[in-house]
């Protein structure tokens, strides 16, 4: 009888470790959440402060790390992130709340004193250790940021900026009493934000490894589910080569690749394992023209290349209808797109007959292109040829292209630029505005600076509309370039990646993210 109460106990004891492994082994899965990989279409990001870039890439790993006063949805709509209000006090003073209970991964509070410096660090001319930082530009005419208390802060605008909050996003929120404790240099090495992952280790060019911040605050309530991520790890590796990058996803070896070419994307569509999923871009592609070289001064040329050129065709053939055709300069889906506009066709005769009326004949052109959109240049040639105009092309790693554009050396060139406000200011301005930064065509009108310097002070969102559409009419006779297109966001993952949705800005947000066990 003994024997068998003691041969009971043990077999219940057994019983009870059983099932207790059993519970503690599914915990584990479920707390640990797994590590996953995200290829980045890049060989190196450029720098850990938020501070110091002007690099998509570089923003999408920063922004795992540090979150800003206000955050995007995937579908490009502006919501609360550590700032959970705003009020706009007048035309040139907005205030936000700072959302309490918001730590750094070291365990310190977020408060205004660390929203002010942030800020300074970014708008003040040297605030950057004595340089003045890249982004700065994105901030507009905001001239100062004030601490109202511990949990509201003021910016002070030189004039009405009306796209803010849009600005705002791209900004995100780092720790005073850290940073100037252990100084510059260190904070590269150890950066600490307030964002779901903390820095582990990595180098630039090679991969950046987070972990899961416990202590997490959930980030904002308007993009569920709020909380601590599931995923323990993130890994951002750089793999900028796409069929790398791709034969990595399909091993296994990575969970998430950026930008598929429009050329492997069925080929991955019929990948059980894979899932592809797109949205819509925020990157306008052309062909710009270099306005102050003769001929392409006069806007009959410039019109005769919009004619030339079938941009429906290259959408079609060459990105296999994975994009948008553009009608002028903006996108479809920004604010204040002039709908009213339509497509210049194709149409070569009438292209012959602007050339003629110039007085042009026997042209010469050469087309400049990164390597990556060779086959379009090519097909543009082949296209200009038959309307008379004699073309080669030239490929050039970008930074040497950029330098001989901005010298004003080349004709014609296939450039990109993004549009993450979705708003006509970061866009038109940058490109189209006389001198401003992005305009590698060298165009110039008084008449559109106008209209862009008035609309990007004006509060009410008709009248800017209003303006807006005035310039890009003008903008769409002078065809500064050959009006092209924007291709979707196709990102492809790992079956087992969940609340994954690529983004219009082309994030990787990471906090929601989960691994099944599948």
């Amino acid at each position: 009888m003994k024997k068998t109460a003691i041969l009971l106990a043990l077999l219940l004891s057994l019983l009870l470790a059983l099932g207790g492994c059993t519970s503690s082994k599914k915990v584990t899965s479920e707390k640990d959440g797994g590590t996953i990989v995200i290829a980045l279409n890049k060989d190196s990001i450029v720098t850990l402060d938020p501070a110091d870039y002007r690099d998509r890439e570089t923003e999408t790993v920063l922004r795992n790390i540090f979150d800003g006063l206000v955050t995007r949805t995937y579908d490009g709509k502006v919501v609360p992130e550590i700032a959970e209000s705003w009020e706009i006090i007048s035309p040139t003073e907005w205030e936000f709340k700072i959302r309490k209970g918001v730590t750094f991964q070291n365990g310190d509070p977020l408060t205004a004193d660390d929203v002010v410096f942030t800020f300074n660090r970014i708008i003040k001319e040297g605030g950057l250790e004595g340089k003045t930082s890249p982004r700065k530009g994105l901030m507009g005419p905001v001239e100062d940021v004030k601490k109202v208390d511990d949990y509201t802060v003021r910016f002070i605008l030189k004039e009405p900026f009306p796209v803010l909050l849009q600005a705002l996003v791209h900004q995100q929120i780092i720790p005073k009493k850290y940073y100037e404790e252990v100084g510059y240099e260190e904070f590269l090495k150890h950066p600490i934000g307030a964002g779901p992952f903390k820095y582990v280790s990595g180098k630039l060019d090679e991969q950046i490894v987070l972990e899961r911040y416990d202590g997490y605050y959930g980030g904002s309530p308007d993009i569920p589910p709020v909380g601590p991520p599931s995923l323990k790890k993130v890994i951002f590796r750089m793999i900028p080569e796409p069929s790398t990058a791709i034969a990595a996803l399909e091993k296994g070896e990575v969970n998430i690749v950026q930008y598929i070419p429009s050329d492997m994307i069925d080929k991955l569509k019929n990948n059980k394992n894979v899932q592809v999923k797109e949205n819509e871009g925020t990157r306008v592609y052309i062909l710009e023209i270099n306005n102050k070289m003769p001929p392409f001064d006069n806007p009959k040329v410039r019109q005769a290349l919009n004619y030339a050129i079938d941009m429906d065709s290259i959408v079609k053939e060459i990105y296999r209808g994975y994009g948008v055709r553009l009608a002028g300069p903006m996108l479809p889906y920004a604010f204040a797109a002039n709908t009213d506009l339509k497509p210049y066709e194709y149409n070569p005769d009438k292209a012959k007959e602007l050339l003629k009326e110039a007085g042009v004949s026997d042209l010469k052109v050469v087309i400049d292109t990164q390597p990556f959109r060779e086959g379009e240049a090519l097909a543009i040639a082949n296209m200009l040829e038959k309307v008379g105009i004699k073309s080669s092309v030239r490929t050039w790693e970008w930074g040497v292209l950029q330098s001989e554009i901005q010298k004003g050396t080349r004709q014609l060139y296939l450039t990109d630029w993004g549009n993450a406000y979705l708003d006509p200011f970061d866009f038109l301005n940058p490109k189209l505005k006389t001198g401003e930064r992005g305009n590698f065509s060298f165009y110039s009108n008084k008449e559109v600076d106008k209209l862009l310097d008035e609309a990007a002070k004006e509060t009410d969102n008709a009248k800017r509309k209003e303006l807006y559409y005035k310039a890009q009419e003008i903008i769409y006779d002078d065809a500064p370039w050959v009006f092209g297109y924007s291709l979707k966001t196709v990102e492809a993952a790992t079956k087992n990646v969940e609340n994954w949705q690529p983004s219009m800005d082309g994030r990787e947000n990471m906090h929601r993210v989960k691994l099944s066990n599948e």
